[in-house]
């Protein structure tokens, strides 16, 4: 991987991994379109670190309540009521899905699913459930509704992310509207929860870097940096977003993008 392939691919780490678009689509169709190796799971993987970095600064506050209420939780029965315990809690139950699942296919994570094929057919239908959550949703329900069922739909929701074209935010975000959450506190808790699979995974395949031909230590750490600061504005951008907005506009890129990679695959302009 050169230096300029790692630059664009962090950019676009940065630019998509919190959009519900899917970051690792957007990876494998660029580097398929230019002719590029494909940058492998393991840089996916660490880049992620750099976008999840982004999230800890961005909701810093949250977080260290968060901790500090869940490490009371422990030892005091009483401390397990604040609201900021019990959502450490189910952040770690909600990671308890893509874990499990993450393990058990690692091997078809990082081969069979990265085609294109299926990378177009997941940015379609989950495109379309995102549609109809975001019109049929209730959006009643705020972080505080959060039960250990839901937390569990999250983050089953989180594991489909496991295959490209998904996307891990769109994916989670579509369960919490389908379950009845606000868009804003469905964006909310979706990078709450992706924050322990995340640098896990990235930690996790890190050692695989060395071994793969097309990656090296030098661009993954700048396209890393890269995607961090891209990915702080994006969040800070989404998040004023959700306020007023819909998800209709993403809804349509996926199609869009859906459509756009299956004409290119028939014509052969891209490979599966």
């Amino acid at each position: 991987m050169s230096w300029f392939e790692a630059i664009v691919l962090g950019v676009v780490q940065g630019l998509t991994e919190f959009l519900p678009i899917s970051s690792s689509a957007h990876l494998l169709i660029l580097s398929q379109l230019f002719g590029w190796e494909d940058p492998g799971a393991a840089f996916t993987a660490v880049t992620q670190i750099g976008t999840e970095l982004a999230v800890i600064l961005y909701f810093r506050r949250e977080i260290a309540a968060i901790l500090r209420a869940w490490a009371r939780s422990i030892v005091s029965a009483d401390a397990r009521h604040d609201p900021d315990a019990r959502m450490g809690w189910l952040v770690i139950i909600g990671t308890i899905p893509i874990g499990v699942l993450g393990l058990l296919f690692a091997d078809q994570i990082e081969t069979v699913a990265r085609n294109l094929w299926l990378t177009a057919a997941m940015l379609i239908v989950f495109g379309l459930l995102l549609g109809v959550a975001d019109a049929l949703g209730t959006r009643r329900k705020t972080e505080r509704d959060l039960t250990v069922r839901d937390g569990l739909v999250y983050g089953l929701a989180q594991s489909l992310a496991l295959i490209p074209g998904v996307s891990r935010s769109g994916a989670t975000i579509t369960g919490g509207l389908a379950m009845g959450y606000t868009r804003a506190a469905a964006a909310r808790y979706a990078f709450l929860l992706a924050i322990p699979a995340v640098l896990a995974s990235g930690l996790f395949e890190a050692r695989k870097i060395g071994d793969e031909a097309t990656v090296a230590w030098g661009p993954t750490l700048l396209a890393t940096v890269i995607a961090f600061g891209i990915g702080l504005s994006v969040i800070a951008w989404l998040m004023r977003w959700l306020t007023t907005r819909s998800f209709v506009p993403f809804v349509i890129y996926r199609l869009a993008l859906g459509v756009l990679v299956l004409v290119l695959l028939a014509t052969g302009v891209l490979s599966a």
